[in-house]
């Protein structure tokens, strides 16, 4: 016996078609929340990030690196000088001359003289006793006389520093006067104690004249002392 079906009403009709509208009317809301939990998952479980970095496009880093300095072209080289020593000529020894010898002849020794024929020496004369020769003189010393006359007296230079340092005394100079007149050597015989002084009267000599000392009708040189004053006035 075939069973039939349960008969259709039309209240299960119509239970069917309000369900059909609610599920149409649900049915975008809960693709909305499945697509809202697939995402949290996503974020949860790092898929996103890694989809993330895959689709975004790799960042290469060049770098630039500078080409290195070009060696530097080698220094160049200077030739150095050498001096080259002059040869040394060698001594050259000149070949010695041959030279001929002739037989030697026979020679005949003539006889020697006796003593009585020898020739008779002359004897020399006996030389005569040679003379001495004079001795020049001695040269004489020249005297020391106490006084000359001037013909051009000695002027006294006064020095700036010994003026400033208030410096004075007289000073005794020993003269040699030659046969012309002429101061030949002056000697300090007594020092005024400052050498500035004893100096400028020094100077002031060797500028004067005096009158030639007359002996025998001829003039002779002679020594005078000279006294020279510096006085501040």
């Amino acid at each position: 016996m075939t069973m039939m079906p349960p008969p259709v009403t039309v209240q299960a009709v119509q239970q069917f078609a309000d369900f059909d509208k609610k599920r149409n009317k649900f049915a975008p809301l809960m693709a909305i929340v499945v697509l809202h939990i697939a995402g949290f998952y996503a974020i949860q479980s790092g898929l996103l990030s890694r989809v993330v970095t895959a689709a975004m496009p790799t960042i290469t880093t060049i770098s630039i690196i500078a080409p290195p300095a070009p060696p530097k072209p080698p220094a160049p080289s200077v030739p150095k000088t050498v001096e080259l020593s002059a040869p040394v000529p060698r001594a050259v020894i000149p070949p010695l001359p041959l030279i001929a010898v002739a037989p030697s002849e026979p020679t005949i020794t003539p006889p020697q003289p006796t003593r009585a024929e020898a020739a008779p020496v002359a004897t020399a004369a006996p030389t005569a006793p040679s003379t001495p020769s004079p001795t020049p003189p001695a040269p004489s010393t020249p005297r020391t006389v106490s006084s000359v006359e001037y013909i051009k007296a000695p002027q006294l230079i006064y020095p700036n520093l010994s003026r400033r340092l208030g410096e004075s005394g007289t000073v005794v100079l020993r003269i040699l006067i030659n046969e012309k007149g002429l101061p030949e050597q002056i000697l300090i015989h007594k020092s005024t104690g400052y050498g500035n002084l004893d100096e400028a009267g020094r100077q002031a000599a060797q500028r004067a004249l005096f009158k030639p000392m007359i002996e025998n009708g001829k003039p002779v040189p002679v020594y005078v002392l000279v006294p020279l004053t510096f006085q501040l006035s």
